[in-house]
């Protein structure tokens, strides 16, 4: 029975799963409710498996439905990097190559991937925007770019396709003249709630309503990291910043690493992702980007000691 597993069962398997009902995955996937209802049933007879748990108003996972949710997830992506290679082998190369860039991301290893590309394709111009949040998200889903690298948008929104590529480390750190760094010991939440936290806003309105990271009701938001940098550097304020971004500022006294609840010591891993939209993989040039991007995690990894010590 397995054999008869469908691709757009499984689709439909997240979507419920990720939209909370049934007539939700519906919409998204563009399908009737009674079709979603049906191929999930059908899915369930065919694993031997029930996914989902009727009783109450909504669908909700069973322990064995999220174990195997994690499983489709992989599937899906597995099928769904095939089809863009297999788009990237059979197709024309672009006539230019467009992407939005999380201002997390390593400029110096975009600096060194864009060498390289120039080299790969030289008759393919490179367009790149660099944004935070939402902002390196809403170009791809408008079109305007065919890829984009994204990691300080913790959610995704549905219609696009991502490709784990490295982590950045994250950390919370303040100007050594801050009353925050001289406290001894792991800083409370209430604690920070006494001072100014400086924030990245977003251009767009993907995360409109929500504060991401925010754990002081004090904030100023900033449009750039590097503004944010220096107003960080100048004692303005406390956040959270991109170590290799600040391990220079850390090593010479500038800057110094805050230990807050929940944070880990080092910086927290920050998952960046190359994403694209469903049914429209990136062609030759993105494919090769996005691979060229895969090879980075020993290069920021170095980059980020490098500069610590």
């Amino acid at each position: 029975m397995l054999e008869s597993v469908s691709f757009d069962q499984l689709r439909m398997f997240v979507a419920a799963a990720d939209e909370g009902s049934f007539s939700a995955a519906a919409r998204r996937v563009r399908r009737t409710q009674s079709a979603v209802s049906e191929a999930i049933l059908s899915l369930e007879a065919q694993l031997g498996v029930v996914l989902f748990d009727r009783a109450g108003r909504y669908p909700k996972l069973t322990k064995e439905g999220v174990v195997l949710l994690a499983d489709t997830r992989a599937v899906i992506t597995g099928v769904d990097a095939m089809k863009a290679r297999a788009k990237g082998i059979a197709g024309g190369l672009e006539a230019e190559l467009t992407a939005v860039l999380d201002v997390f991301l390593p400029i110096s290893l975009i600096a060194e991937a864009a060498r390289e590309f120039r080299i790969q394709f030289p008759a393919t111009p490179l367009r790149l925007y660099v944004e935070a949040l939402g902002g390196a998200v809403q170009p791809v889903l408008d079109g305007r770019a065919s890829i984009g690298v994204v990691g300080s948008l913790p959610t995704l929104p549905p219609g696009l396709i991502k490709e784990r590529l490295f982590d950045v480390k994250l950390m919370m750190v303040a100007a050594a003249s801050h009353p925050l760094a001289s406290y001894r010991g792991t800083i409370p939440k209430e604690e920070l709630a006494r001072h100014v936290q400086l924030v990245l806003t977003d251009r767009s309105t993907l995360t409109e309503g929500r504060n991401i990271g925010v754990m002081s009701p004090s904030t100023w938001r900033l449009a750039d990291l590097f503004a944010k940098h220096a107003f960080l550097v100048s004692g303005l304020g406390f956040g959270g910043m991109p170590l290799h971004a600040v391990a220079r500022d850390i090593a010479e006294g500038r800057l110094v690493e805050l230990s807050i609840e929940e944070a880990p010591p080092g910086g927290l891993p920050l998952p960046m992702f190359a994403v694209y939209r469903e049914g429209e993989p990136p062609g030759p040039a993105g494919r090769w980007m996005i691979e060229r991007l895969k090879n980075c995690s020993e290069g920021v990894a170095a980059k980020e000691e490098s500069r610590m010590c």
